[in-house]
């Protein structure tokens, strides 16, 4: 997936959870700039980084174990 669909899936939900390089990040969709969900979205590629799920309104991008268990159990 490029970066126009992975946007327009970061616009559908409410909260985008990016784990890149140790670090958890939480960002509001609807209200964060279209630069910074798309340094959190891809990957050097230029294409939406895996594993991605979308739960609810979430979207989680990267793998974290702890986000993970916080977010789907």
């Amino acid at each position: 997936m490029g970066a126009e669909e992975a946007l327009k899936l970061a616009r559908s939900v409410e909260v985008v959870v990016s784990t890149k390089n140790g670090r958890v990040l939480h960002l509001e969709s609807k209200t964060t700039s279209e630069d910074a969900l798309l340094a959190a979205l891809l990957g050097p590629t230029g294409n939406l980084r895996a594993p991605t799920i979308k739960a609810g309104d979430k979207l989680l991008v990267g793998y974290d174990e702890k986000a993970y268990k916080q977010i789907l159990c």
